[in-house]
């Protein structure tokens, strides 16, 4: 997840708090020493209790995925062990005008999710191609709202059979051949770590059940 670390005038420095609040990492901000939640991107304990921060969109994708997209890519090379976390196990969230819901990835492997979360129509979207690799999309486009459905390993309009990049969300053939649809914030959880933070939300099932 990619949160701004803009706090109204300021502009924050975080570093990592080293303890865990809801089974999840808590950051400091070198401001204040204020702690943050991660998930939440809010402000658990200190002077800036309360706040909060804004959580920007991005993408799940493989390295040399994004590359091909983005071959002037730089990144900062930190070796590291290999995680033990795996996607399957966990659930893609999204919060949008205080109403949340959660949709697990074991599901969206097989069947996007066309949603409304806080109003806004959405779609989930896991790569059929590369089932490592996530994005969530508005589903509003100019004056329609689109229903994507997997055909093989390609992502498709239901109703126009138009063809979309299941990353970049730009339409790659068909009716609606050189629209973009937009990327929104989303970010993975467990389950059981996302009751914790949304004790009130909801789990997406598929429509075949």
């Amino acid at each position: 997840m990619v949160h701004s670390r803009q706090v109204g005038e300021a502009e924050l420095v975080f570093g990592n708090q080293g303890a865990l609040w809801g089974n999840a990492m808590t950051w400091w901000d070198h401001d204040t020493g204020s702690v943050w939640s991660q998930p939440l991107g809010e402000a658990i304990a200190g002077p800036r209790t309360g706040q909060r921060l804004e959580l920007l969109p991005s993408t799940l994708t493989t390295w040399g995925a994004w590359l091909d997209s983005h071959p002037e890519t730089r990144a900062l090379d930190a070796p590291a062990p290999r995680s033990g976390f795996r996607l399957e196990d966990m659930a893609i969230v999204v919060e949008l005008a205080d109403d949340t819901a959660a949709f697990p990835v074991r599901s969206l492997r097989k069947e996007i999710a066309n949603d409304v979360i806080g109003g806004v129509p959405v779609a989930i979207v896991v790569n059929p191609a590369q089932p490592d690799e996530w994005t969530v999309f508005s589903r509003t486009l100019d004056d329609r709202t689109v229903e994507l459905v997997i055909a093989g390993t390609a992502v498709v309009d239901k109703e126009t059979g138009t063809v979309w990049d299941p990353v970049r969300g730009d339409a790659l053939s068909g009716q609606l051949q050189g629209t973009t649809l937009d990327i929104l914030p989303g970010f993975t959880s467990f389950v059981r770590d996302y009751w914790t933070f949304w004790p009130d939300g909801r789990v997406w099932e598929p429509s075949a059940g």
